[in-house]
C-alpha cells in the first residue's frame, strides 16, 4: 500500500455554480430508488422513504446524494427507461428543494434519464458505462460543462460482467481506458471528470485489490480526482465470507485504504462511518505533516 506521503493534487468541482472542494475527501451517500439493489438498506424507492433516508445521510455529513433508479448489480434485470425516469425525477426534485446546499448526483447510463434528472436539479452525472451503453450519454455531458462527469471503467455489461473477467494487467488497462476516454470527452468540451476504477464491475477480487493498492496512479497520471466505490461489495464479502449486511467493518477498513492511496471521493451506503474515516484520515495526515492535534 502507498504510504500516503506523496502529495495529492488539489482538486475542486464546479457543480452548477456550487464549488465542491476536494482538498478534504468528500462522502457521496447512495440513495437507490430501486427495489432490488444488492444492499437492502440502501433501497428507498418511495418518495417519502427516499426523503427520510436523505435526511439521515445529510445529518450524518453527506457531501453529495447519489440517486439511482436502476440496479447495476451483477445479473440485474434491465429497467425500462420510463420506469427509471419515473423513479428518480420526483426524488431529485424533492432533494434539490429540501437540501439546496447538498448537490444531487444522478446515477444512470441513459441519456434520456440523465437529461430529465439534470432538468430536475441534479448537479453531477455518474455513469457506470462511460457512454458505452448509450452513445448519446457523452453528448449530454458535453451540453452541461458545469456538471461534473464521473467516468467509470466496466468490463462487459452489468448482466454478464462477472462471468470470468480477464486482464493482462488490470491497472494498466484501466489507466489506458481513462487516458483514452478523457481525450474523447475533452474533444467534446467535457473537462470536469472524476475517475472511478469500477470496483466489482467486471473484476475479480484480486483485480479489485490490485486497483485499490495502485489507486493513486490514476489521479496522478490523469490529473483528475478519483472516486472509490467499494462499500459492502464482494471484494469484502468474499474475503471475509460474509454477506453485504455484515460488511460495514470491512468497508470501513478499505475506505481508509482508499484514502491513504489517494481517493478524493467515497461512494458509500453508511455515511456516518465514512465521515468518521475521513476525519481520522485528516488527523493522520496532519500528524504526518507535523501539525499539532488538539
Amino acid at each position: 500500500m502507498d504510504s500516503g506521503n506523496e502529495i495529492k493534487p488539489a482538486f475542486s468541482l464546479n457543480c452548477r455554480g456550487q464549488l465542491l472542494d476536494l482538498r478534504r475527501p468528500v462522502v457521496m451517500g447512495i440513495l437507490n430508488a430501486t427495489p432490488d439493489s444488492f444492499f437492502s438498506d440502501s433501497r428507498a424507492h418511495a418518495l417519502d422513504a427516499a426523503l427520510r433516508r436523505a435526511e439521515q445521510m445529510v445529518a450524518e455529513g453527506a457531501d453529495i446524494l447519489d440517486v439511482g433508479g436502476a440496479s447495476s448489480r451483477p445479473g440485474a434485470t434491465e429497467v425500462p427507461p420510463d420506469v427509471e425516469r419515473a423513479r428518480v425525477v420526483p426524488i431529485i426534485e424533492a432533494l434539490s428543494r429540501a437540501y439546496p446546499g447538498v448537490p444531487v448526483s444522478i446515477d444512470t447510463w441513459r441519456a434520456s434519464v440523465a437529461e430529465a434528472a439534470l432538468d430536475a436539479g441534479a448537479r453531477l452525472l455518474n455513469d457506470i458505462s462511460a457512454g458505452s451503453l448509450d452513445p448519446d450519454l457523452y453528448a449530454v455531458a458535453a451540453r452541461h460543462p458545469d456538471v461534473p462527469y464521473i467516468l467509470m471503467h466496466m468490463q462487459g455489461r452489468p448482466e454478464t460482467m462477472q462471468q470470468a473477467p480477464e486482464y493482462e494487467s488490470v491497472v494498466t488497462e484501466v489507466l489506458d481506458f481513462f487516458i483514452r476516454e478523457i481525450a474523447r470527452l475533452q474533444e467534446m468540451g467535457v473537462y470536469q471528470i472524476v475517475l472511478d476504477p469500477g470496483f466489482g464491475f467486471g473484476k475479480t477480487v484480486a483485480h479489485n485489490f490490485a486497483l485499490l493498492r495502485q489507486l493513486r496512479v490514476f489521479g496522478n497520471v490523469c490529473e483528475r480526482p478519483v472516486l472509490a466505490g467499494i462499500s459492502r461489495k464482494s471484494m469484502i464479502n468474499k474475503v471475509l465470507n460474509i454477506k453485504a449486511e455484515d460488511a460495514l467493518n470491512g468497508t470501513t477498513a478499505l475506505h481508509m485504504a482508499a484514502l491513504l492511496n489517494g481517493a478524493s471521493l467515497l461512494r458509500v451506503h453508511d455515511v456516518r462511518e465514512a465521515v468518521e474515516v475521513v476525519k481520522l484520515h485528516a488527523a493522520l495526515s496532519a500528524s504526518e505533516a507535523g501539525y499539532h492535534l488538539q
